[in-house]
């Protein structure tokens, strides 16, 4: 298959070594303890429906998503909640979130789970209502909800599903071994998908890097009609969506706009692989492959991992450190999110653990912008990164969305390539964060604004009735006064 060339990008040394030889372990032992947190996906948070002390069964609904673009929870394992309240998350900000904390009671009892569907014979909505009540979300770390965008073909002309399984990030074998070990079941969820979105055509987007994935995921595609695997090459971040759409079809994303309107949508092959559990077995989304990796780790390996895990307890099975860890990440080490410390749980999105040692991580000092433009050479996104840090450093930053800040990915390929050691990618998300809490203030105020001058005109609104109603009264007490008086002469006379 014809491929087409994408901007910028770098070549990373991919690091995969640690952990790609090595089969998923399937058979851990249950934590102590649950961390279930209600934000695992981007949207509203979900809504306990469970309180403290109650019995729950494993796959049983314990926090119900809220409105169009949210997703459930469901718990683990069966087990006692022991407690509702703040727990650390893994978020750049440190602050704790609402978290469920479920102690197992070792049984791992089973809830009754819904009939499987057979998606030849399903519809579309029943498949997308199948993955929404399964709370199944984007597995690569954008976490976006599943049926939403399965739902796309409702108001797009789509043509082509798109599976990422380009897994560009280094370190991250998770999505390599479910393709090597799981092949034919991703198959299943994809063609579920597909099923879906009302599509006849699927890419299966894998890098050269792995081969085995690629020979696996062709063999079984092969005996579905519509369903293509196809190698792209191992060039960070191959993995964005509107990159990859890019170099399989030539089409490019419109500047804030979606796959969708180009007529693709993409899916993560790990999310597939999910939806097959949720189509063919009822199963909800309560566990997910997890890399463990990095320099700092004694055994590194792919683990099949209850949501709610905390880290540590993942960490302890991988027999603990080498040595003290420089930084912990949770995903890969371009785009991934510091860990505060070790208490933090795996979500649905974690794709991996890793604990980089100083060697690893080669901290240098940051000096100042040599204008070589070695930033703008790998920007995928055609974006002039030293302008951008410019702008935000002297906090215009209207000046950078102007420029194109919003249409950044945060993939990291300007800070890899500084060679002043700039933390580009750091500016830039401090930038999109700033603006969209500027935003969401602004929105605040409108609303405000609408209400205050809403109030106002209903107290205008009460204050003319009472005048009219007054003025009313008076006149008549006049009108009365007056024939009071005509009736007192009238007597009088």
């Amino acid at each position: 298959m014809k491929l087409f060339r994408i901007r910028g990008g770098v070549n990373l040394e991919g690091r995969k070594e640690l952990t790609a030889h090595k089969d998923v372990i399937l058979d851990l032992v249950i934590p102590d303890l649950l961390h279930i947190p209600v934000q695992q996906h981007i949207g509203t948070p979900a809504a306990p429906l469970v309180e403290v002390d109650d019995y729950v069964l494993k796959g049983q609904l314990i926090a119900d998503g809220i409105g169009s673009v949210s997703a459930p929870i469901h718990a683990p394992t069966s087990g006692i909640i022991l407690r509702i309240g703040e727990y650390p998350v893994a978020h750049p900000s440190g602050l704790p979130a609402l978290t469920m904390t479920l102690e197992p009671d070792g049984l791992d009892k089973w809830c009754e789970l819904p009939k499987p569907l057979d998606p030849e014979t399903a519809s579309a909505k029943e498949i997308a209502e199948r993955v929404s009540e399964a709370g199944i979300v984007g597995m690569g770390g954008a976490t976006f909800p599943s049926a939403v965008k399965l739902n796309l073909g409702e108001h797009y002309n789509l043509d082509m599903l798109v599976i990422n399984g380009a897994e560009c990030e280094p370190y991250l074998t998770c999505d390599d071994r479910i393709m090597r070990d799981r092949p034919e079941m991703t198959i299943k969820g994809v063609k579920a998908m597909m099923k879906a979105l009302g599509v006849s055509k699927a890419l299966i987007a894998i890098e050269k890097n792995k081969p085995e994935a690629f020979h696996a995921m062709e063999k079984y595609a092969a005996d579905y009609e519509g369903i293509t695997v196809v190698d792209v090459p191992a060039r960070y971040p191959m993995g964005s969506e509107k990159h990859l759409v890019q170099a399989l079809t030539g089409r490019e994303t419109p500047a804030a706009g979606l796959t969708a309107d180009l007529s693709v949508v993409v899916h993560n092959v790990a999310t597939a692989f999910a939806i097959y559990g949720a189509v063919y077995h009822g199963r909800p989304l309560i566990s997910r492959v997890v890399t463990v990796s990095g320099r700092a780790i004694k055994k590194p390996g792919n683990y099949y991992v209850l949501i709610g895990t905390p880290i540590s307890f993942l960490t302890d099975i991988c027999g603990g450190f080498t040595e003290k860890p420089k930084q912990l990440l949770m995903g890969g080490p371009m785009m991934g999110q510091p860990i505060p410390n070790i208490v933090v749980p795996i979500i649905k999105g974690s794709s991996g653990i890793l604990a980089l040692t100083e060697a690893e991580i080669k901290e240098r000092r940051a000096m100042p912008c040599i204008r070589c433009g070695g930033c703008v050479a790998v920007c995928p996104c055609g974006l002039v990164p030293l302008e951008l840090a410019a702008l935000i450093r002297h906090d215009d930053l209207t000046g950078a969305a102007k420029i194109g800040l919003k249409d950044c990915v945060g993939c990291g390929s300007c800070s890899y390539i500084c060679p002043a050691h700039l933390p580009l990618v750091q500016y830039f998300n401090y930038a999109k964060g700033r603006l969209k809490a500027d935003e969401a203030n602004r929105k605040k105020q409108e609303k405000t604004k609408i209400l205050v001058d809403s109030k106002n005109l209903r107290k205008e609104e009460i204050k003319r009735i009472r005048m009219e109603k007054f003025a009313k009264q008076k006149a008549e007490a006049a009108k009365a006064k007056l024939e009071k008086e005509a009736k007192d002469a009238e007597e009088t006379l």
